[in-house]
Formats: structure tokens, C-alpha cells, sequence
């Protein structure tokens, strides 16, 4: 079984989320050519239904939408494409078509690490040049696991003094390293999470 184009004359409706923070960003539409152009060159490409063309999101704006997962439905007539924005997606130069704001910053501190954890996840399958995070990966297992056995060390000292925004920032550090090394250990923050809770019941 394949994608169903004939439900909507040869088109199928396409969910835009982002990969990252999980924000529905837009709703397109795409033909069988779209798709396939989607899929070969990553970056999500849309059939104008008022145009009657093709069009590459971002090819005027410059605000292209990066393609980080296209999964299907249930029905096989509608898409989600997971993707990672390089600018305000909507014309009105709103972050998305439905007036939200695709900001990390507005999330709860909580939330925040899932967020983060995203973003390393996402610089491992995706590598981008000068990303400090993707250094860390190319040094391997043990020099990750070292630099957050030093960023701990380094929490300790600074514990032990009451300078309270340096204190924050060695936590902050220690977090993000250890972070990194759950990933590439292909460990999901959530299941640290798991283990705390299940020893919270006790």
C-alpha cells in the first residue's frame, strides 16, 4: 500500500511540525512530484493549489523548511513532516500560520530540557559546521564522559563558594554535557526520568 493522492484530485494535505519543539508550524498541500522533490533534496516543497505550480517553501523568503522525518497516517492520505525552520514560517512573518510563537524561550524550565535535548539530537543526525555540540560528538564516548566527570568536578568547587551565578553556571554546563552523553550513549532523558520516579514511589 502507498499514499492515496486520488481522495483530493491528485493531492494530499501535509502537517508541518517542528522537529524540534514539536509547534504545528503550517499545513500545505503536495502531489506525487512534491513529495518526491521533498524527499530528495530535504526541504519541503508544496503544489500551489491558487498558483497551480510547484513551490519550495522559503525560496522567495529564504526561510526554507529543513525535512527531519515525513511519516504517513493511518489512512494513508495525509502527511506529518517533521521539520527544523530556519526563519518565521508564515507570510505575515509569524513564527507559524497560526500565530504562535515558536520560541524555546517560552516553554517551562522543564520542558526546556526536552527542548534541549532535541536540539543535541538533532546536531548528531544533522551535523552543522562550528556547532560546539558536534565537536563534542566527534571526540567520542570516552572524551564526552571525561568532560562531564570535569564540568562535575568543577560544580563541587564552585559549591563551595557563594558566588550563586557562577554556582548556576557550572550546573547549567554539567547539565548540557551529561545531556550530550545520554545521547551518545542513545539514552533518552526520559528514561533517567523513569528510574527517578519509580524510586520516588518507594
Amino acid at each position: 500500500m502507498g499514499l492515496d493522492f486520488t481522495k483530493q484530485d491528485g493531492l494530499i494535505p501535509a502537517i508541518i511540525q517542528d522537529a524540534v519543539t514539536r509547534r504545528v508550524l503550517m499545513l500545505g498541500y503536495m502531489n506525487e512530484e512534491s513529495l518526491q522533490i521533498t524527499r530528495d533534496r530535504g526541504l519541503v516543497t508544496f503544489w500551489s493549489r491558487s498558483r497551480q505550480k510547484l513551490w519550495t517553501k522559503g525560496e522567495t523568503s529564504g526561510n526554507y523548511l529543513q525535512v527531519r522525518e515525513i511519516i504517513e497516517d493511518c489512512d494513508e492520505d495525509t502527511l506529518l513532516i517533521k521539520a527544523i525552520p530556519t526563519g518565521p514560517v508564515c507570510h505575515t512573518g509569524s513564527d507559524t500560520c497560526f500565530n504562535e510563537v515558536n520560541d524555546p524561550a517560552e516553554v517551562t524550565s522543564s520542558e526546556f530540557l526536552f527542548y534541549l535535548e532535541q536540539v543535541i539530537n538533532d546536531r548528531r543526525e544533522y551535523p552543522q559546521e562550528g556547532s560546539y555540540t558536534n565537536h563534542l560528538f566527534s571526540r567520542g564516548l570516552n572524551k564526552i564522559a571525561q568532560k562531564v566527570g570535569e564540568e562535575a568536578v568543577e560544580l563541587v568547587i564552585e559549591s563551595k563558594d557563594d558566588n550563586k551565578p557562577l554556582f548556576l553556571g557550572e550546573a547549567a554546563d554539567l547539565m548540557y554535557h551529561f545531556l550530550v552523553l545520554l545521547a551518545e550513549k542513545n539514552v533518552k532523558f526520559s528514561e533517567v526520568v523513569e528510574v527517578l520516579k519509580g524510586r520516588h514511589s518507594r
